[in-house]
């Protein structure tokens, strides 16, 4: 019998309790066939020596944003700004590249690396040369727009209205600084959306080129179509462009946005159902694009101060954050998708948000019982005790991002204070409940590398060095087993990724060394040598 690859002398970590360990692997139609001593006899169109290397089932990131990340790429990055005037020379070396009159558009920046200080708007004009400027802020939760880009969108003349969900900030002058939060961001985004979709692809190749490089084989998308998280509403149009183009390079589990479905006619006897048109849910697809859960956003973020808290915020008399809508409204599009087969997948920072989001999820399954596709919390940035035990009963998972820590932990403590600081961005809490753990980055937002989640789910150090919740500290084996086998349970793919057995599809990281094995400071500098989908090499070092 003639397979497709076969790797021997590998130190191959399996993730399979049944089979922990082994040295050859067999690969035919892009599943593993064969271990070990089953390899003996085989014949491979393609064979590896991997001269001792570590093997691993491929890095799954079930949080991210690819066409985000992709379109950075291709913006101005300002995610290594050290002060105001570096802004303003990254906003005037992409204006030379920008055509009089088009729109100059930077991504990355994080107020928290600049004590939240705010560009002048002004100054951003004169930078880019009178062009219109939008800064997307790192959270996804605000942006910053010059003067040229306020008037554009009429932001002037909306300053001071109340907003549902969205806040048009004015400084001590009355006069709107440019920082749009949350929903008052579609001011801008009507004009700058939709993306054509050979840039969405184009956005596509390069990301999954990148997260390649990293050792990642599966991502899935938390937020596409709608929204102002959604890049056009034909977005998933250009990711079935991209994968029949070979432009993915790896495999894609999209969430839409609620905004992309809409009420689904049927009879008075059937409940009032939310979805695509023909009726399209979680699960549609194959094993290399796939539909996920629908995402909602409840709240915002704990950097923006728009999460929303039970208690106020540190230093913010009075002020607990805001839900993105109406939650009579919220409540009623959930339970719609929910009667449509949809899984849930809930935006929810703040503990209040996370008391409305579990509320709704609990509804939903009452009445039309837990999907395939787990129901989830997205970040869970603060859990209150009862919360997690809560979340643990009604089988939600609850995923968490480990890199916000180096990036920017204590931006997050400062507002939430040590005693919410403790119950934040919770792994150790999880695994003792009983629930399954996984790997994100909810990238660019953060640093991406799954190599930089193990060791910060590890080691739990903050930007500052600081040990963030040391009680939610886990193990490398916990780690690794995170970014694999419960990244594959939290998308409901357990049955086909996560381990390296027969049967399951042939997805490997090959490492210079195991996390296990390097000091934990060390494990984000492990060299990715190999990266393979389904048999096939998508990443590859020269002399492998």
């Amino acid at each position: 019998m003639k397979v497709d690859l076969i790797v021997r002398n590998a130190r191959i970590d399996t993730r399979d309790a049944s089979r922990p360990r082994a040295s050859a692997l067999a690969v035919l139609h892009g599943r593993v066939v064969a271990l070990d001593d089953e390899v003996d006899g085989l014949e491979a169109r393609e064979t590896l020596d991997a001269r001792g290397l570590a093997l691993l089932p491929g890095f799954n990131d079930v949080h991210t944003h690819s066409v985000w990340f992709g379109t950075t790429l291709m913006e101005a990055d300002l995610s290594a700004v050290a002060s105001l005037d570096d802004i303003y020379r990254a906003v005037e070396a992409q204006a030379q590249r920008t055509a009089p009159g088009e729109w100059v558009v930077a991504a990355g920046y994080n107020p928290v690396l600049l004590d939240g200080a705010v560009p002048d708007r002004d100054a951003l004009d004169r930078a880019s040369g009178g062009r219109p400027v939008w800064i997307k802020h790192a959270s996804g939760h605000s942006g910053q727009a010059s003067s040229a880009a306020i008037g554009l969108a009429g932001v002037d003349a909306r300053a001071g209205e109340p907003m549902e969900g969205g806040l048009i900030v004015l400084g001590d002058d009355g006069r709107p600084t440019g920082v749009l939060e949350e929903r008052a961001m579609a001011l801008v985004q009507a004009i700058l959306l939709p993306y054509p979709l050979a840039s969405i692809e184009r956005a596509l190749e390069l990301a999954t080129a990148q997260y390649a490089r990293e050792g990642l084989t599966s991502v899935t998308d938390a937020g596409v179509a709608a929204g102002w998280i959604g890049h056009a509403p034909a977005e998933l149009a250009a990711y079935q462009a991209a994968r029949d183009a070979g432009r993915l390079r790896t495999r894609m589990q999209v969430m839409p946005v609620m905004d992309a479905l809409s009420p689904i006619p049927g009879h008075d006897d059937e409940p009032v159902r939310r979805g695509f048109g023909a009726g399209m849910r979680t699960g549609w697809g194959d094993e290399r694009l796939q539909l996920g859960p629908v995402k909602v956003f409840t709240d915002g973020s704990i950097l923006g101060r728009t999460a929303q808290m039970r208690d106020e915020y540190e230093g913010c008399p009075g002020y607990h954050g805001y839900l993105q809508d109406d939650p009579d409204a919220m409540r009623g599009r959930i339970l719609e998708a929910a009667a449509a087969g949809w899984a849930l997948a809930l935006h929810a920072v703040g503990d209040a948000a996370l008391d409305f989001a579990l509320d709704a999820i609990e509804e939903a399954t009452r009445r039309h019982g837990r999907p395939p596709v787990p129901n989830r919390v997205e970040h869970g940035m603060v859990v209150r005790p009862e919360q997690l035990e809560r979340l643990a009963a009604l089988g939600i998972a609850c995923v968490v991002q480990p890199s916000f820590i180096p990036s920017f932990g204590e931006g997050i403590r400062g507002p939430v204070g040590p005693q919410r600081g403790e119950w934040s961005i919770r792994a150790r809490s999880q695994l003792d409940a009983g629930m399954p753990l996984a790997f994100s980055s909810d990238r660019p937002v953060a640093a991406g590398a799954p190599l930089l989640g193990i060791q910060s789910f590890v080691e739990r150090r903050s930007e500052e060095g600081r040990i963030y919740g040391e009680h939610e500290r886990i193990s490398v084996d916990e780690a690794v087993h995170a970014a694999t086998v419960g990244s594959a349970q939290v998308t409901g793919q357990q049955a086909v990724k996560g381990r390296l057995a027969p049967g399951q599809l042939a997805d490997m990281v090959l490492l210079e060394a195991h996390p296990a094995e390097v000091a934990t400071a060390d494990i984000s500098a492990i060299p990715v040598r190999a990266t393979i989908a389904g048999g096939t090499f998508t990443h590859r070092d020269d002399g492998v």
